[in-house]
């Protein structure tokens, strides 16, 4: 049997699954199974995935469940000891699974392995932008404030993890289910990561719902999980947790293509309610000034703002 099973859910993703399944088959680890899940595709997705003639790669086919269902029908056809995940739209860099399998294997009492991230845009230019978190151990207090894992291609996990600590959770669908997942597992094992972007994370404005109060409500169901559950002593970092939920729904608006600046102004306005310190942090800064120059100079100039940002940022590296 393989030692790691991939899984990928898949729904109508032929724009970006051959890039992203591209990736997965130049790791320089070979010992995994690539389990493709077809979460109700309308595409050629299907009959595509039926083509690939690599033994490791299986496919899965289903009625429409989300992320969330998709992700545990992986899970309960996976074989291998170590549980990838991987979305059809990203890309990894050909050395992710072999640092990662070395890390769970010289390190028995991790329970998730995860990698700094780096973005691209829809055509897989890097935009310069890097996710560099690296918190090790018992993570939970940093979890709760922010998603360190930071996408659902990232992380590596024992499967023991998904028997202690159960799998996705369906009423989830695909908003927020990953960071979900994590925190439990965060209350169980300690968390090891690997300080290099091993991930690439496309960033496409079809990827970004215009479904605000689902994902506002997926955000609070995870919060309010997350403190039920979690010990006494975690429980003064809610108003926080909020506040950051409240700041990463903002950026959600304005990466999407209708570019509802207003909507994100709204977000912003909830975040310091819930915690007035959130108007210090850098990230907050930042959407104000993403906020003003998108009422300023409209869509169209602001997408082309960006489009220079990221340029000169790849070129000076900037932060």
């Amino acid at each position: 049997m393989p030692k790691v099973s991939v899984i990928i859910p898949a729904y109508n993703a032929m724009t970006y699954l051959p890039e992203t399944l591209k990736s997965l088959l130049d790791q320089t680890y070979s010992d995994f199974e690539a389990i493709i899940i077809n979460d109700g595709s309308t595409d050629r997705t299907e009959a595509w995935v039926s083509q690939q003639t690599d033994p490791r790669i299986k496919l899965i086919s289903q009625l429409n469940k989300g992320l969330s269902g998709a992700r545990n029908t992986g899970i309960a056809a996976a074989t291998g000891d170590y549980l990838a995940f991987l979305d059809a739209d990203d890309l990894w860099h050909p050395t992710k699974l072999e640092k990662q399998v070395e890390c769970l294997d010289n390190h028995p009492e991790i329970g998730l392995v995860y990698t700094w991230v780096a973005l691209i845009n829809e055509h897989g230019i890097p935009t310069g932008r890097l996710f560099k978190n690296s918190q090790e151990g018992h993570v939970w207090e940093h979890l709760i404030l922010q998603n360190i894992v930071e996408s659902g291609s990232v992380a590596m996990v024992r499967r023991q993890c998904f028997e202690t600590c159960g799998v996705f959770d369906i009423n989830l669908r695909s908003f927020v289910e990953d960071w979900d997942m994590w925190l439990r597992i965060a209350l169980h094992y300690p968390f090891k990561a690997i300080s290099e972007p091993l991930v690439y994370y496309r960033q496409h404005s079809q990827s970004a719902s215009r479904n605000w109060a689902a994902m506002e409500q997926s955000y609070g169901l995870v919060i309010e999980k997350a403190f039920a559950a979690a010990p006494s002593h975690y429980q003064y970092l809610k108003g926080a947790s909020y506040a950051r939920a409240y700041l990463c729904l903002a950026w959600k608006p304005l990466q999407s293509v209708q570019k509802d600046y207003k909507k994100s102004q709204e977000f912003a306005t909830q975040a310091v309610t819930q915690d007035p310190q959130v108007r210090w942090q850098r990230e907050y800064l930042r959407l104000r000034i993403a906020i003003a120059l998108m009422a300023g100079l409209g869509p169209e100039n602001y997408s082309k703002f960006l489009r220079f940002f990221h340029t000169l940022r790849r070129r000076v590296k900037l932060p």
